[in-house]
């Protein structure tokens, strides 16, 4: 998996939903079970086997990337223009360091999904897109913060997808769903049955062909991969490359590169990706887009308060830091003191205390120290 597919872990600035917290620190250090959140998306990259990631950051960030087993490449985006570059802009930046396939992914990404389920996808179907959907969670009841201020709500996306379930048909925004779905012709007669499903969260992982990247360099129009990229590259499954394009202005049939074996194994072969007609597999084309929703297992993106302070009551508890121990090493520990919660690095407590989950020193973060019978002081 290493060798096929190159890693990229966007940690630029974001939280812009979360600027009462943002504002202290940058969002890829903030902290989520005693981890800063950029520590996840490498943590699941190492045990997937990856030993090479390159993080997209800042330098404000550069300073505190995580120590890994896996070499991290550090580019920093031009300070003056990281502010406004979105994911394209940045993959578009790191370029000339792209030599295959990648895998891209959020610095606010936790998951206890295996990576091998959207890569198997990707490997598969030999698609030009796999990516990470999730059922939208409840809306919290109470998120901290400034009385009357107005929650932030999810961008939740309506999709359509085959009687398998993956792949990936139609793709739209709620929010744009009061002028209508258009729905085209072309996609009902490939497709007779197609699976409608709101409320979905993208998760911001993607599996992308090393032509996408290239056509992505030679068209600056893109600025961010979800809002623009993403859907140009499901609603162009079904269209045909245009012959009377001008040579500068490609489309994205102009990048695929023809493999004339494998045209022929599918030729040759009696599989086929669907049912109810003759047509050959994948109805003949060369672009596949593919989506696995996550089921039961943990999978959120810490992109606003309410889901942070989520994220902090289920991480804890999930399987993704099994392997950390609960009370931190340099925790100090009253005798006689029983501790049934998380305490993080420099936590202080003395006996006869009621302590909730105690955070870590560094990154800007506060840490308590408690005394008996007296108020905690921070």
């Amino acid at each position: 998996m290493a060798v096929e597919l190159q890693a990229v872990v966007m940690a630029v600035y974001g939280g812009s939903r979360m600027q009462d917290l943002t504002s202290c620190i940058p969002k890829p250090l903030l902290p989520v079970g005693n981890k800063p959140l950029l520590w996840y998306p490498l943590n699941m990259l190492e045990r997937a086997g990856f030993e090479e990631v390159i993080v997209v950051t800042t330098r404000e960030v550069q300073k505190y990337i995580p120590d890994m087993k896996l070499r991290v490449e550090v580019v920093c985006l031009p300070e003056d223009k990281a502010a406004e570059m979105g994911t394209a802009d940045s993959l578009r930046h790191i370029y000339s360091r792209i030599k295959s396939d990648v895998l891209v992914l959020s610095c606010d990404l936790i998951t206890e999904v295996a990576l091998h389920e959207v890569v198997d996808l990707f490997r598969a179907h030999d698609a030009t897109l796999a990516m990470l959907m999730k059922k939208a969670p409840e809306p919290a009841e109470h998120v901290p913060g400034q009385k009357g201020k107005q929650k932030a709500v999810e961008e939740r996306d309506f999709i359509g997808v085959d009687d398998s379930g993956s792949r990936l048909l139609l793709l739209a925004n709620e929010e744009d769903l009061d002028d209508g779905l258009n729905l085209k012709k072309c996609l009902f007669q490939r497709f007779p049955r197609v699976h409608m499903k709101m409320g979905m969260l993208d998760a911001h992982l993607y599996c992308l062909r090393k032509y996408v990247l290239d056509y992505l360099a030679d068209n600056s129009s893109f600025s961010s991969v979800r809002r623009e990229l993403v859907p140009y590259l499901v609603s162009k499954q079904f269209s045909q490359k245009d012959a009377d394009q001008e040579i500068d202005k490609k489309d994205i049939y102009s990048y695929i590169p023809r493999d004339d074996l494998q045209e022929m194994a599918l030729t040759k072969s009696s599989w086929n990706d669907h049912r109810g007609d003759m047509k050959e597999p994948y109805h003949g084309s060369g672009l596949r887009c593919y989506v696995h929703t996550a089921r039961n297992e943990l999978c959120c993106r810490v992109n606003s308060l309410a889901m942070y302070m989520e994220a902090n009551k289920q991480v804890p508890q999930s399987s993704i830091l099994i392997e950390e121990p609960r009370v931190h090493v340099t925790a100090d520990i009253a005798d006689k003191l029983m501790v049934r919660v998380d305490m993080g690095a420099a936590a202080r407590v003395a006996w006869i205390t009621s302590a909730a989950l105690l955070g870590a020193a560094g990154f800007g973060i506060i840490y308590c120290t408690f005394t008996q019978s007296s108020p905690a002081h921070s």
